[in-house]
């Protein structure tokens, strides 16, 4: 049921929210000249997605986790579509395309070998990442594996689908403040 109602809604999100998706490309193209941002991360049983989000930091940022990298290389208009989670619109087509789920554990980098490590011993990998999740809602990010673990794998003990709509309904209303990084 999880995975029609992710189909669903990514579609019926890529559908309504196509203008936003241009006006956000096509500003992107004037912030930084490459308004995509394509990354390796691990998904579903340890395989290799590449997932797709606006850009939010500068061309020559050094592709590290999200809390080891530094404000200064976050654009201004980065700032506003992490704020406004706009960033993350993109990443409803890793969701139509069975690689992400709406709700899920955040998918990592594969150099985040303590992460894969704590995520692997509770068995995180066996679900589909997700945009959204318990632990994002939570204020917790990759800098705490074991913590970040831990609640993933009780996220996914616990899943059914009023958590699901419930954790929608906290992140399209503004709960959870995204990846951190660093000063």
């Amino acid at each position: 049921m999880i995975r029609f109602l992710d189909i669903l809604f990514s579609f019926i999100g890529l559908v309504l929210g196509f203008p936003i998706l241009m006006v956000v490309y096509f500003l992107g193209l004037l912030d930084t000249g490459s308004p995509l941002f394509l990354q390796e991360r691990v998904g579903r049983h340890k395989r290799p997605f590449t997932l797709v989000k606006f850009r939010t930091m500068a061309l020559n940022t050094e592709s590290v986790a999200s809390h080891l990298a530094s404000t200064a290389s976050i654009t201004r208009m980065g700032g506003f579509l992490r704020r406004s989670k706009l960033d993350e619109l993109p990443q409803l087509w890793n969701v139509l395309k069975g690689e992400m789920s709406l709700v899920g554990p955040r998918p990592n980098l594969f150099s985040q070998h303590d992460l894969i490590a704590e995520r692997d011993s509770r068995g995180v990998y066996a679900v589909r990442p997700g945009i959204t999740g318990v632990a994002q809602i939570s204020h917790i990010d990759m800098s705490t594996p074991q913590l970040l673990a831990e609640t993933d794998a009780q996220m996914i003990s616990s899943m059914s689908l009023v958590l699901y709509f419930k954790l929608l309904v906290q992140t399209v209303l503004g709960k959870g403040r995204g990846d951190r990084v660093k000063n």
